[in-house]
């Protein structure tokens, strides 16, 4: 554990690294930044939650919070399972928390058979139990539980299969979200201080929603914040930091913009090229990669951007009670996102024992067989001049997975690349023919429409080679023996 010495010393370690630039702590400066070139082609990451919250295995990732809540069904099942709060707290999982089947190499190999280009792993979520070894509190995965570096042993195995690493890092909640446990007779009690694993816990919750909600985190909770940041840049050296929702908040942003411009300068002086994912408007536009929560956008963007989401709808961890998407769905969700210009960062959470459930497994295998055979129409690919075509509307907005579009065959998406345009029919009908409208060959060249020469037309994975023509009202294909449950890819070579 760090001393108050040795705290003083990193923070002013800090401020001379921040003085040295090329960036330094303001706005302006940060949104010189330029995103790493690597983002845009990879189009495909790997989100992982796993931590204490995967022991419980009940509802969702936020059992660390709710079982504190009296009269919720967290509440009751833990008292109903563990016992009374005072008894059996959350802290008393660490111990269950033993990851015995946990294989970095297996869960490396099985991103990388998935498409995956990048995987970024929760370091430290609400809960304040850090996945990695820290100087700044014994409640890590290195020291207890596991007693493993798990971010480590992660990182090595991802790089040994060409994946690029990240971290994700939600200490700010912390400083609210065990608070509820002091309003009863539980484990969370006062006195606490910086490096317990219950500090602060405030008792007053906050409005989530109010950036100027009190009460405010303290210099010490702040410091303490900044300092566990700069720790994970400097022991794991991540290519994307990535941020949870909480930093948007005021009390946050003067050490936000220190840890943007230190972890850039660091970024640079490694000649590494990194950036930060933030949601809302957390960060300045243009000073990291604009990311929306189980979301995403109507219409392509002319810039860069990440959604994430997860194989399953009601939880980012793992639990009992998962309502899985179906791998069809996934994929329309990645040939949509990728259309419009975005990433996709796909959440899968591993069982306490760091084994993976059955679906999780066949959803990354689908994933990535569909790729095998239609990357070229992802990877590296540039959004084309219209996004999509079709009936169905997207809902635009964070939380908006809710539910799968009925696509038909009548939907389309369009990538371009290698001097080619790829148009995604979300719903191929089996044996049938299609027509795609945005491709009708056009008599006028002034009109915003498609005016180019179509040479050949080519589906993705299939032998067969499709009957096509050109006329005024669009590109006309006939496939009779393709069938897939999957979004079928035509190459369309134009001059």
């Amino acid at each position: 554990m760090f001393t108050q010495t040795e705290k003083k010393n990193y923070l002013s370690q800090i401020e001379e690294a921040i003085a040295r630039g090329p960036y330094s702590d303001d706005w302006a400066s940060l949104t010189s930044f330029d995103p790493p070139r690597w983002f845009s082609p990879a189009k495909f990451g790997i989100f992982i939650h796993w931590g204490l919250y995967s022991v419980p295995a009940y509802r969702n990732e936020w059992y660390s919070r709710n079982m504190y809540i009296q009269g919720t069904p967290e509440y009751e099942h833990h008292i109903k399972t563990y016992g009374p709060h005072k008894d059996f707290g959350y802290k008393d999982f660490i111990p269950l928390f033993t990851a015995e089947k946990f294989d970095p190499d297996f869960w490396a190999e099985a991103f990388a058979k998935a498409g995956a280009k990048y995987v970024i792993p929760v370091a430290e979520h609400h809960d304040g139990f850090q996945m990695y070894e820290s100087s700044l509190s014994v409640y890590n995965a290195a020291n207890m539980g596991p007693k493993r570096d798990i971010l480590g042993e992660l990182k090595t195995a991802f790089e040994k299969q060409g994946l690029l690493f990240g971290a994700s890092t939600h200490r700010a909640e912390h400083h609210w979200f065990m608070g509820c446990g002091k309003a009863f007779d539980s484990d969370i009690r006062e006195p606490l201080s910086c490096g317990d694993f219950y500090w602060p816990s405030e008792r007053t919750q906050p409005d989530h929603q109010d950036l100027f909600a009190k009460p405010y985190p303290d210099q010490e909770f702040l410091e303490d914040w900044l300092l566990r940041t700069c720790e994970l840049i400097d022991r794991y050296q991540p290519n994307l930091l990535y941020f949870d929702w909480w930093i948007q908040h005021e009390a946050y942003k003067p050490y936000l913009r220190k840890i943007a411009a230190y972890y850039y300068n660091r970024s640079a002086q490694r000649g590494q090229k990194a950036a930060i994912c933030y949601k809302h408007d957390a960060m300045a536009f243009g000073s990291g990669i604009v990311d929306v929560e189980r979301g995403k956008f109507a219409d392509a963007k002319p810039y860069l951007w990440q959604t994430d989401t997860a194989v399953a709808r009601n939880s980012w961890c793992h639990t009992t009670s998962l309502d899985y998407k179906s791998s069809r769905e996934l994929i329309c969700y990645l040939v949509d996102v990728v259309s419009k210009n975005g990433n996709l960062l796909l959440n899968v959470g591993p069982k306490a024992d760091g084994s993976f459930a059955g679906e999780d497994l066949h959803i990354l295998r689908d994933i990535g067989d569909w790729l095998a055979v239609n990357g070229e129409a992802v990877y590296h690919a540039r959004p084309w001049r219209y996004a999509a075509e079709g009936p169905t509307v997207e809902t635009e907005g964070q939380f908006s997975d809710a539910s799968a579009p009925d696509y038909t065959a009548q939907d389309f998406r369009f990538t371009a690349g290698n001097g080619c345009i790829y148009a995604a029919c979300l719903g191929f009908p089996g044996g049938g023919a299609v027509t795609i409208h945005s491709l009708s060959a056009s008599a006028d060249p002034d009109k915003p429409h498609f005016h180019g020469i179509i040479r050949d037309v080519e589906t993705l994975g299939f032998v067969e080679k499709p009957i096509w023509s050109v006329d005024g009202t669009g590109l006309h294909i006939t496939a009779q023996t393709v069938r897939s449950d999957f979004p079928v890819v035509f190459k369309i070579y134009v001059e």
